[in-house]
């Protein structure tokens, strides 16, 4: 009876360490900006030397000698179009162009082809993993890690679930510097049964030394 009383004593203390674990969903994003690193492509009609894939320096303007004063980071988007189109005004009356922003992330881990790549916003977790071949067969794919940035400069970890279609994570637009892992899938044997194991078996020692104290 006393041991299983330790056992039920060990199991109890693993699923309350598994419950601080749990990560919560984050919530909805806020209104998309840029950031230096990430890329812009610009196509301005009839005017091929404005056209290009650009990247964001890192005071905030396109890396081009005729858009440096061309704000673009750290706004919003409408404002970042707002910039452009007053710059472009002063070249056409009513300038026709289109900015897309191609957003900077990386994917690692579990998948064939790990890359750091430039992707259109509305991209989704599971679609950036898509487009570093999937994952392997000893992926997690259940516990995907997303790294993310937030804007007051912390450094935040979700988890999502790509096993499921309906995990909000698994489907929300990637944001500017995520870093997707794919963990390994973990060994039964190595990873759960042998530490719990000797958790018992500490437990157990504490136990049989009680018992000789009290003699």
């Amino acid at each position: 009876m006393r041991y299983l009383s330790l056992l039920s004593l060990a199991s109890a203390m693993m699923l309350g360490a598994r419950s601080l674990s749990a990560q919560t969903v984050p919530a909805a994003a806020d209104q998309m900006t840029l950031s230096p690193g990430d890329s812009v492509r610009i196509v301005v009609w009839r005017k091929p030397e404005f056209s290009g894939d650009f990247v964001i320096s890192p005071d905030g303007t396109v890396s081009h000698p005729l858009f440096r004063d061309v704000k673009i980071a750290g706004v919003p988007l409408a404002t970042a179009e707002a910039n452009l189109r007053r710059y472009l005004s002063q070249y056409d009356q009513n300038p026709q162009f289109v900015m897309e922003p191609l957003l900077h992330l990386s994917v690692s881990g579990e998948v064939p082809r790990p890359l750091v790549f430039a992707t259109q916003p509305g991209t989704s977790v599971a679609e950036a993993v898509a487009r570093a071949g999937g994952t392997t067969q000893f992926a997690n794919r259940s516990h995907i890690r997303v790294i993310r940035n937030e804007p007051s400069g912390n450094q935040r970890v979700f988890y999502a679930n790509l096993q499921d279609p309906e995990d909000r994570l698994a489907q929300s637009p990637v944001r500017s510097g995520d870093q997707i892992v794919v963990d390994r899938k973990k060994s039964f044997v190595k990873d759960i049964f042998l530490p719990t194991l000797g958790l018992i078996g500490s437990v157990a020692s504490v136990g049989l030394l009680i018992d000789r104290i009290n003699r």
